[in-house]
């Protein structure tokens, strides 16, 4: 995942979690815009999260933060 999504990732899990609680869910469309203006970084988020990590629509906001960390020290 490149940086400047990892970083996206990190504010939105981040700010639900501030907004609503450490068990607030989100899912991969958190994380765009109401419109598909970027296909390509919808795919490879897609891809993290479907493919690679094998994850439910919703999943925990505390679990994302925690994937996307543990993927950036590999």
């Amino acid at each position: 995942m490149r940086a400047s999504l990892r970083e996206k990732v990190i504010q939105v899990c981040e700010k639900k979690i501030a907004q609503k609680g450490e068990t607030v869910g989100v899912s991969f469309y958190a994380f765009f815009a109401n419109k598909n203006d970027d296909p390509a970084l919808l795919m490879e988020v897609a891809t993290w999260w479907i493919q690679t990590h094998k994850l439910n629509h919703f999943e925990k906001a505390k679990k994302i933060l925690t994937l996307v960390g543990e993927r950036e020290q590999l």
